[in-house]
């Protein structure tokens, strides 16, 4: 009997063992790791994905990279933290070279490009007020795109703080999700069978500059 339990109190003690013993993340979602000051985008480790429906029968998506800006933070007072970014949107891939290529070609016999046209202008979203609750904060700003802007509201949470293990730098990331309607923004290719609501999904990282 007692070699019965001996056997059962090693069996539940090892993997809460092997578990104390694994290496921690560098990064965690306490918000006392993060210090002031200004921070700038990881470009090659943020990204924008957008989603449309395409003619009601499923969702297609692409991807934004290579987004650049800053952020400037004071853990006192989260809610004057201010944004602001640019997205290169001649960099928007697919997982179809043809439709990359749509995306970016220009307009027929001089018209407008069906979407964003060749060697469009970088889209850029810049903060105006932010509201803080806990680890989630409301981002209402500004969003330039194809020579308009309009206001866009961001949902953001805070993912997790801590020092990178590879540039040493201190640094914050985040989650956010945003809904816009891309006639705002005279993007107008395929209206209506192709989606005017395009689902943003935003994954990006700050380090401290």
């Amino acid at each position: 009997m007692r070699k019965t339990l001996a056997i059962l109190a090693i069996a539940i003690a090892a993997p809460l063992a092997a578990q104390s013993a694994a290496p921690q993340l560098p990064g965690q979602k306490d918000a006392s790791r993060i210090t002031g000051g200004t921070y700038q985008a990881d470009s090659g480790h943020s990204l924008i994905e957008w989603e449309v429906n395409h003619f009601g029968f499923n969702d297609y998506f692409g991807l934004f990279g290579d987004v650049a800006g800053t952020l400037v933070l004071d853990p006192k007072n989260p809610a004057s933290a201010k944004v602001d970014v640019t997205i290169p949107v001649s960099k928007v891939v697919t997982a179809s070279q043809g439709l990359t290529s749509h995306l970016l070609r220009p307009g027929k016999d001089g018209g407008k490009p069906d979407f964003f046209g060749a060697s469009p202008a970088a889209a850029r979203f810049v903060s105006q007020h932010i509201v803080v609750k806990g680890t989630e904060a409301t981002i209402h700003g500004n969003l330039t795109l194809n020579g308009v802007t309009k206001p866009v509201t961001v949902e953001a949470e805070f993912v997790g703080a801590g020092a990178n293990p590879m540039s040493k730098k201190e640094t914050v990331g985040f989650h956010g999700e945003a809904t816009i309607k891309r006639s705002d923004f005279g993007v107008m290719g395929a209206l209506p069978v192709v989606s005017d609501e395009v689902s943003l999904d935003i994954t990006i990282a700050f380090e401290k500059a």
